[in-house]
C-alpha cells in the first residue's frame, strides 16, 4: 500500500509542477477508511471550502432517488406535473415538433433530454467569459428563456443518445422544490447534510455565505452571483474531507437503496468534447479499458467531476475513492485525466 501511496504522490506532484496549478488538494480511501491519504498544494487542504461545482448534480440526484423511494416522485412522471405547461412552452422544439410536454425526470437525469446548455452552448466564448468575469445572476425563468431560444440537439430518448446540460439538473432542482414545498438549500440540508453530518457543505444563499475563489488561468475570480444561479447543476460548496463522506454514502446505499442504479442501468456516451466520459443513472461513468487508457485498464470510474476542477469518484474494481480539487477553469478535462491516471496507477 506504501508503494500505491507513492505513485499517487508522484502523479499528484506532476500536476501541481504544471504552471497553471496554483493549489490542488487530493484525498484517497477506500470504503472502511484503513486506507487513507492524501497531498496538499498551495496552502489548500482537506478541510479547505472549495467550488465543486458539477459535483453538486450527485446531490440532487441523491434527492431524486430519496423522493423516489418516499414514493414522492417517479422517474417516469413527465415534467408538466410540476411545471405549468405556459412555461414549458417552446423550450424543447426539434424539426419542428413539440416535445416539452413529453419530456419525463429521467430524461433530465440521465442527460437524454436533447436540451443545450444556455450558457455553455447558447453564447460565443466571449460573451461566456464576460460572464464569468462580471459576475451576472440569471434566475430559472431566464435560464428557461434562453434555453428556448436555442435549437436541441435531438428529440429525448433519440437512440442511446445523451447530451450534457446543465438545464437539465436545474429544472430537477425545481421539481425537488416543488415536490417538498421547500428551498433546494433546505431540502439538501434535511435529507442530505444534516443526516451525514456534513458541516462545512452548503448552497449559498446570501452574500454573507463565504465563496472561495475560482482560478482561470492566472486570475482569480469571486463569482457569487454565477454561483447562485446553477444551483442545482453546479452551485455547492464543500471540503474533500466532507465529499469523502458523501461520496461514500451515495455508492455505498446510505442515503438511499443503491440497487436503483442496477435496475436502470443506464450508460449513454455523452458528446464527443467529453469523451471519454459516459453518464449513467445520475452521475458519470469513466470506462478504464477503452482507446483512452490503450485498453490497458479494468472496469470503469463512477461519481463526477466539475469544470473548475473539482472530482468525486469511487472506482469499484479496487475499492478507492479520490476526492479533490485542482481549481482551475482552464481545462475541465484535468481532473478526469487525474482521476484515470490515479486508479490506472493502482495494481493488484
Amino acid at each position: 500500500m506504501e508503494i500505491q501511496k507513492q505513485k499517487a504522490e508522484k502523479i499528484f506532484g506532476n500536476l501541481t509542477k504544471k504552471k497553471q496549478i496554483h493549489e490542488s488538494v487530493l484525498l484517497v480511501e477506500n470504503s472502511n477508511g484503513d486506507v487513507s491519504y492524501s497531498f496538499e498544494y498551495g496552502g489548500k487542504n482537506i478541510d479547505t471550502p472549495f467550488f465543486i461545482a458539477s459535483i453538486t448534480k450527485l446531490f440532487t440526484t441523491a434527492c431524486i432517488y430519496m423522493l423516489k423511494e418516499q414514493g414522492k416522485l417517479s422517474l417516469d412522471d413527465e415534467i408538466t406535473r410540476y411545471l405549468k405547461q405556459d412555461t414549458l412552452k417552446n423550450l424543447h422544439v426539434y424539426k419542428g415538433r413539440e416535445y416539452s410536454n413529453r419530456l419525463t425526470i429521467s430524461n433530465l437525469l440521465f442527460h437524454t433530454s436533447g436540451l443545450r446548455d444556455a450558457i455553455e452552448e447558447g453564447s460565443n466564448k466571449s460573451k461566456k467569459r464576460a460572464i464569468l468575469y462580471k459576475d451576472v445572476q440569471i434566475d430559472f425563468n431566464e435560464t428557461l428563456l434562453r434555453t428556448k431560444e436555442i435549437k436541441p440537439h435531438f428529440a429525448p430518448d433519440m437512440g442511446k443518445r445523451a447530451h450534457y446540460a446543465n438545464i437539465n439538473f436545474e429544472i430537477l432542482g425545481k421539481i425537488i422544490e416543488r415536490v417538498t414545498i421547500s428551498t433546494l438549500e433546505d431540502v439538501y440540508r434535511q435529507l442530505i447534510f444534516d443526516p451525514l453530518e456534513l458541516k462545512n457543505t452548503y448552497l449559498p444563499k446570501d452574500e454573507n455565505d463565504f465563496i472561495p475563489y475560482i482560478y482561470y488561468k492566472d486570475t482569480a475570480l469571486y463569482l457569487p452571483k454565477l454561483l447562485r444561479s446553477v444551483r442545482a447543476s453546479g452551485g455547492c460548496v464543500s471540503t474533500a474531507r466532507e465529499l469523502m463522506v458523501f461520496i461514500k454514502a451515495f455508492f455505498k446505499g446510505k442515503l438511499f437503496n443503491t440497487t436503483v442504479f442496477h435496475e436502470l442501468n443506464v450508460n449513454n456516451r455523452l458528446q464527443a468534447s467529453m469523451l471519454p466520459i459516459h453518464y449513467g443513472s445520475g452521475y458519470m461513468r469513466i470506462p478504464l479499458n477503452g482507446l483512452a487508457t490503450l485498453f490497458m485498464g479494468k472496469g470503469e470510474l463512477i461519481g463526477h467531476s466539475g469544470s473548475t476542477g473539482s472530482f468525486a469518484f469511487y472506482y469499484p474494481e479496487k475499492d478507492m475513492f479520490f476526492i479533490g480539487d485542482v481549481n482551475q477553469m482552464e481545462n475541465p478535462a484535468t481532473p478526469v485525466r487525474l482521476v484515470m491516471q490515479l486508479a490506472m496507477s493502482i495494481k493488484s
